[in-house]
């Protein structure tokens, strides 16, 4: 049966379907609640059922509640002030030996209470049986030992009307072994009196081998001395609700996707094995925490759709790597947990780890596109000092956000010293939120000098954050907390805006000049927002500049990683004359694709290839061979991280076509770059042939 139907079978059941914690908190019910209580369901999830069961029932289940299925008659307090007579099925539900919740289903049973006085009136009590005309029945005749089943009964075990004889055991002899000890046990409280009915579910053998659920209810007839001679009542078969309830369960503990555990279900298993550890000293286990490298980037590049594909798949893997026992789980979107218990060598976390980076690092085929994906992963060791199960499953997630800062792909044990980390990060967080918000930021200009004319032809804009205790503070100290919490796009947003301004400042300034450009950064997140194309129109429109003097600079990186939603807005970007800068080239594995898919008109050469252009002949020749290839592309070159002459003296033997480090100028503001431009200084710039000379 599907889990469509399954659902509805249970959505629509007569009876109260529902489930609640230990502390008695309701969980989930289904809509006869609405419909026999007068509470809605919203209204029910925010009670308890204490706070339903009139108060004299409490102690009796309180004391009889255990994993075997208890049938309780009580009393609910309906939202208009009636008291309905119910009778709950109720069992605990264990995970390992642990109880997590309760289980039950309520029925109202005020038409049986009224029944069942006047049964008392009549000497047939078994129509009590009788509840429809698709159960089957049964008469059993005890003094003679022989039962008449009904054509109904009969179909129901898949046996013909002749096919079953009269005798008890056609029905006892088929009852599963676990369910015996509980059928004979009600049969026998009925028979004594001790119980006013006869109802039981159990398993029966279907001719076809399979087990099939059924719920058998009865009443006895007595003789004058209260003595029972006869017994009847009905069967009904309750297999499909049995599965619906098992698969409710199941679903409520393990993720709908992948079928792994869900985070409920770990975090149980993670409070066993700290309870564990509490009575057995030497028992070890260990929290590895997974979270996919770049999974964002599969999602928005092939679809969530495949996205789901790459989660089944690793699960699978993940699977195949745990040992028996242990807990794989799945935590939400593209975080793992694996639980890794009773070993004997400290070591086993690490290589465990080890052992689940090669098995990720195999390549996934997705509906026919091959991905390589990767895992940050931390490590968190049980021990004593823990408490609840959250505190170690978030020192391992801490130790997952180092292994990303160390550069992804990689495992990191934590370390206390993580926290101190992690709560300077959160406060970094919230300075810079403040920071916007107070305006604290600022842009900085650091020239780009022609290296044939020495002169000025643009600047690269850098933000700089003027903290009021700190003092400045450079972008590397925080714009990659901008990337992680988002703030980039804003602050990128208003970085193209103000250096669009300032730009157009200085080329009015300078009217009789060449003119300049500004280089302004562009991140991975502001490739997304659909408003980026409308932010440097805007930017342009509102400050003027012409198309021309405007560069976006962005990295290796950035195009990798955002490479569908980069092809279509730096072409729209190219269609408004803006130039496209690609930096940091030369650092990646894949730059003559890109250089191929995407028109760039200037290539920047990574600070590491400069600063070891004095040391390393081989430096030398990439750096020869990148000017090669912009040249027949018909791009520029413009170096970056230049700090001595020597450096520019080889940058210009290379023929690059401009550059920018400390040795022209640090970066300035707005105002001391202008000023630096108007003086319209020629940097003096080492002649190839002769020594280096100082710098003016």
């Amino acid at each position: 049966m599907e889990e469509a139907t399954y659902r509805e079978l249970v959505e629509n059941a007569s009876d109260v379907i529902y489930a609640h914690d230990l502390e008695g908190r309701f969980t989930w019910v289904n809509r006869a609640c609405e419909r026999i209580t007068g509470y809605t369901r919203d209204e029910t999830l925010r009670l308890r059922i204490w706070d339903l069961v009139a108060p004299e029932y409490r102690a009796a289940m309180e004391k009889d509640l255990s994993g075997e299925m208890q049938t309780f008659e009580v009393e609910v307090v309906a939202k208009d002030g009636r008291r309905i007579p119910l009778e709950l099925k109720s069992r605990l539900v264990y995970r390992g030996h642990m109880p997590i919740g309760v289980q039950g289903i309520a029925r109202d049973i005020s038409e049986r209470r009224r029944a069942a006085e006047a049964m008392r009136e009549s000497e047939e009590r078994y129509a009590l049986a009788a509840l429809g005309s698709n159960d089957g029945l049964w008469d059993w005749d005890l003094r003679a030992n022989r039962i008449f089943f009904s054509a109904r009964w009969k179909e129901q075990l898949g046996a013909k009307d002749s096919e079953l004889t009269d005798d008890p055991d056609e029905w006892f002899d088929r009852v599963h072994p676990d369910d015996r000890e509980r059928l004979f046990g009600d049969l026998s409280l009925h028979l004594e009196g001790r119980t006013p009915h006869l109802e039981v579910e159990h398993r029966v053998r279907h001719l076809d081998g399979n087990w099939r659920w059924m719920l058998v209810r009865g009443a006895a007839v007595r003789d004058a001395e209260g003595r029972a001679y006869r017994l009847a009542g009905s069967q009904t078969d309750i297999t499909a609700r049995k599965l619906a309830e098992e698969k409710l369960l199941h679903d409520a503990l393990h993720d709908g996707l992948t079928g792994l555990p869900n985070r409920s279900l770990f975090m149980d298993r993670l409070e066993q094995a700290l309870a564990f550890q509490q009575r057995r000293a030497d028992y070890r286990f260990a929290v590895l925490f997974l979270d996919l490298d770049r999974f964002k980037t599969v999602n928005e590049s092939l679809g969530h759709t495949i996205g789901d594909v790459l989660l089944v798949q690793v699960a699978r893997r993940l699977r195949a790597i745990a040992r028996p026992g242990d807990t794989v789980a799945r935590l939400g979107g593209d975080e793992f947990a694996l639980l890794l218990g009773d070993f004997m060598d400290p070591d086993e976390p690490v290589r465990t780890a080890g052992r689940v980076q090669e098995a990720l690092a195999a390549p996934y085929d997705l509906d026919g596109t091959e991905v390589f994906v990767t895992a940050s992963i931390g490590l968190a060791v049980g021990s004593r000092a823990y408490t609840q199960a959250e505190e170690l499953l978030r020192d391992a997630d801490t130790a997952m956000y180092h292994a990303k800062d160390l550069g992804r792909a990689r495992h990191a044990v934590f370390d206390p010293a993580m926290h101190l980390h992690a709560r300077a990060r959160l406060q970094l967080d919230t300075d810079l939120r403040r920071a916007i918000e107070r305006e604290e930021l600022r842009l900085r200009y650091q020239p780009v000098v022609s290296l044939r004319s020495g002169q000025i032809v643009g600047c690269e804009a850098l933000v700089v954050w003027e903290h009021p205790t700190r003092g400045t503070i450079p972008p590397g100290d925080f714009i990659s907390t901008a990337e992680e919490t988002g703030l980039i796009v804003p602050i990128g947003r208003w970085a193209l805006s103000q250096a669009c301004q300032d730009a157009k400042a200085w080329n009015d300034a300078l009217a009789r000049g060449p003119g300049v450009y500004v280089a302004v950064n562009l991140s991975a997140k502001q490739l997304l927002p659909s408003d980026l194309l409308e932010d440097v129109r805007g930017a342009l429109a509102a400050s003027g500049l012409e198309a021309r003097r405007l560069k976006l600079e962005l990295t290796e990186s950035v195009i990798m990683e955002q490479a569908g939603p980069a092809a279509l807005l730096l072409t729209q970007l190219k269609a408004l004359s803006v130039g496209l800068l690609l930096d940091d080239f030369g650092t990646g594995y894949s730059s003559l694709s890109y250089l191929h898919n995407f028109r760039f008109d200037t290539l920047k050469i990574d600070r590491s290839f400069v600063a070891r252009l004095e040391q390393s002949g081989k430096e030398t020749e990439i750096v020869r061979t990148i000017v090669s290839l912009a040249r027949a592309l018909q791009m520029e070159v413009v170096a970056e991280g230049v700090e001595n002459a020597a450096q520019a003296r080889q940058l210009q033997l290379l023929q690059v076509d401009s550059a920018q480090g400390y040795w022209f100028s640090r970066a300035l503001d707005a105002k001391g770059f202008l000023e630096l431009a108007q003086a319209r200084k020629s940097f003096t710039l080492p002649a190839p042939e002769l020594a280096p000379q100082a710098h003016h």
